[in-house]
């Protein structure tokens, strides 16, 4: 599979990762042993599922000809296959970084670049 993946965290890892040079995972990456990304259709989801009503969140996209032979689609809820780097995550390869932001609603508004 071909194209951009995701990159969910709070702006208190992102600041932590560019102060050590790169993001090794939150605790769950750490814990599962591969850094939890997701597709452009899966953010909505794993928004809802994994983050529901965090403030303070910034969404990190990479192509993913960068990740190389890191980058594994493996089958994770439902079956579904999820983009799973391997390793820390090197900042040189993220395309850009935008916030996330609640809407009045308490759903996350996507930046308009990512809608599938």
């Amino acid at each position: 599979m071909d194209g951009t993946v995701y990159k969910i965290c709070s702006k208190a890892a992102l600041t932590e990762a560019r102060a050590k040079g790169g993001f090794e995972g939150s605790s769950d990456d750490l814990h599962d042993g591969f850094i939890h990304f997701s597709s452009a259709e899966q953010l909505e989801g794993t928004l809802t599922k994994h983050f529901a009503g965090e403030a303070n969140l910034v969404l990190l996209a990479v192509n993913t000809e960068r990740l190389g032979e890191r980058l594994q689609w493996e089958p994770s809820r439902g079956g579904e296959v999820f983009p799973h780097p391997y390793g820390p995550l090197d900042l040189g390869v993220v395309l850009w970084v935008e916030p996330l932001t609640l809407g009045a609603d308490g759903r996350y508004r996507l930046p308009a670049r990512v809608l599938p």
